[in-house]
């Protein structure tokens, strides 16, 4: 332990078995080392983007046990907006002053890849300069199972039609053990990797997330952020790592004890500490509440997403983030928590310090 300690104060690169020590330490010796590192990178900036998550449908092929959005019988509305509403929607958004547009969908097997791939032409289109941020890798691997597409064609579309970054959903956690109990059918975590690893080739860039809270152990926690790691070293393509909270209303998942915050600050914190080669740590306020979010600050994140507008998917789990926030709010908590706002494009140059 006293190594540990060591090379957590040095800042040295821990190894794999060192990593899974890490939860073994109390919450505050982690956020120590994890404050120390946050503000080696960022000083006492907290960042932020203004952005609209739009989610256009809800019909799902695949049944995630921890869904709570794709309609089901407990989400018995099915939706599927047309590209006249998504324009709609982002026209307005854009007319608030958004800067990026947040694309994720569910796997709907009848709607046809044009549907999800040619709406981002039509985006560009309508606004040229406007940041798409869309398909996670599991909706390339639906498409390139469902309609006979290799990833690399779905990839040059996407690049095609004006998609500009990947966010980072699917990942769920790696371990294929709990992926067949949670989201069996679902890309696997090898496949997951190859997308992004595919992505960082053309270079562009991506984020990556862990859904983390449910059946997993924090041994796969580890695993996944040391898998993550290790494609790190090979690209460099991750800009932000998210771990996402699991919510626990209206799925299929039984008896999983909600997470204390004492528990999420620590995987917070242990994420920035064995994730050396990501520059950026999102708690991402739509799952861990904005409070907590702008406490993990202060556990090694350096960001809390977007405004968001409007969200569907951890809203219709129980997360508090319908609606969005407004960025007067998100300013105002930030500078009494001591630190300073940043707005940032979707790829972390810096717009505006308030």
């Amino acid at each position: 332990m006293m190594n540990l300690l060591q090379k957590l104060e040095s800042g040295e690169r821990l190894s794999k078995q060192e990593a899974f020590s890490l939860y073994e330490l109390d919450l505050f010796t982690l956020a120590k080392f994890a404050d120390k590192k946050r503000r080696k990178l960022h000083g006492n900036k907290v960042f932020f983007n203004v952005n609209r998550h739009i989610n256009p449908t809800n019909i799902c092929a695949d049944i995630c046990k921890f869904c709570a959005f794709s309609a089901h019988r407990k989400n018995p509305n099915p939706y599927l907006m047309s590209h006249e509403e998504i324009l709609k929607i982002v026209n307005e958004s854009v007319s608030h002053g958004v800067k990026e547009i947040h694309i994720v969908s569910a796997h709907n097997a009848t709607s046809g890849w044009q549907w999800y791939l040619e709406i981002f032409k039509k985006i560009k289109a309508a606004h040229p300069d406007l940041h798409v941020k869309a398909m996670t890798a599991a909706e390339i691997d639906f498409l390139s199972r469902h309609y006979g597409l290799s990833y690399d064609d779905v990839i040059e579309k996407m690049l095609e039609y004006g998609v500009d970054s990947m966010p980072g959903g699917g990942a769920e956690i790696f371990d294929e053990e709990v992926r067949a109990k949670i989201c069996k059918g679902k890309v696997s975590s090898e496949n997951w990797l190859k997308i992004h690893k595919m992505w960082h080739d053309k270079g562009k860039q991506s984020n990556a997330t862990m859904l983390f809270g449910h059946i997993e152990s924090r041994d796969n926690r580890i695993d996944h952020m040391l898998r993550i790691r290790d494609l790190q070293d090979e690209t460099g393509g991750f800009n932000a790592f998210i771990p996402l909270v699991y919510q626990r209303e209206n799925n299929y998942l039984k008896d999983v004890k909600f997470l204390g915050s004492a528990e999420i600050l620590k995987t917070m914190a242990i994420s920035r500490l064995v994730l050396d080669n990501v520059p950026h740590i999102k708690a991402y306020w739509a799952t861990s509440t904005l409070n907590l979010a702008m406490i993990a600050q202060e556990f090694g994140a350096d960001d809390l997403d977007g405004t968001i507008e409007k969200e569907s998917i951890q809203s219709a789990a129980g997360a508090n983030s319908a609606n969005g926030v407004t960025l007067k709010t998100f300013c105002d908590l930030i500078k009494t928590s001591g630190f300073t706002p940043v707005e940032r494009d979707s790829l972390y140059n810096e717009l505006k310090i308030y």
